[in-house]
Parts: C-alpha cells; structure tokens; sequence
C-alpha cells in the first residue's frame, strides 16, 4: 500500500521560500502521477500542480505558475514542491496525492 508523508512546512516571510517534500513508501512515484493541493479552513482544496510519471512534465495552477517548481527525486522517491516569493495567499495546508492516496499534509503559513 502507498504511504505518503509531507514534509517541510513552516512559517516564512512574504516573498521567501519554503520546499515541501513528499515521501514514498510501499510504491515507485516514478511510475505515478503527483499532483499537490492545498486547502484553507472552509474552503476546497484546489490545485497547485502536478508532475507526470509518462514524461516528467509539470503543470501549475495560474495562482503559482512561475513561482513554484515541482520536481522528482527518484532515488529517494520523493516529489519536491519548491515554492518561490510566497504571498499571504499561499498560506494552506499542502498535500500530496497519488490516485486515491494522501498525506497527512504539511502547514505552510506566510506572513504579511
């Protein structure tokens, strides 16, 4: 069974950086779509990007597209999210997901 684990969550400053890992256990990500999403308190969760297992490509939600970088890191089956010149509006839970499978989530808070 797929485990996965988030990581790398934190506060940081309006305009900083923060990079979120996600963690495998019990499957390749190479061979899996990784999408991450974030959700506020009261609100859905909604997409930030995801990475292809097919070819690596990556694709972002307009809200972060030129801000954030999804990656994969197979020899530690890992999926990065590296996050550039955070807003405010960024602050979320993040999470990784993997078909039906999710984290626990990691909370990410940028301060004004």
């Amino acid at each position: 069974q797929l485990r996965l684990v988030e990581s790398g969550g934190g506060l940081a400053e309006t305009g900083g950086f923060l990079r979120l890992s996600c963690e495998a256990s019990g499957w390749t990500l190479d061979y899996i779509d990784i999408g991450w999403f974030r959700q506020v308190p009261g609100k859905e969760r909604e997409g930030v990007g995801c990475i292809t297992s097919s070819d690596g490509s990556a694709y972002y939600a307009n809200s972060v597209e030129g801000r954030f970088t999804i990656s994969r890191d197979g020899a530690k089956n890992m999926v990065s999210l590296q996050m550039n010149s955070l807003k405010p509006e960024d602050t979320a839970r993040y999470y990784c997901n993997a078909g039906r499978d999710w984290g626990q989530g990691t909370q990410v808070t940028v301060s004004s």
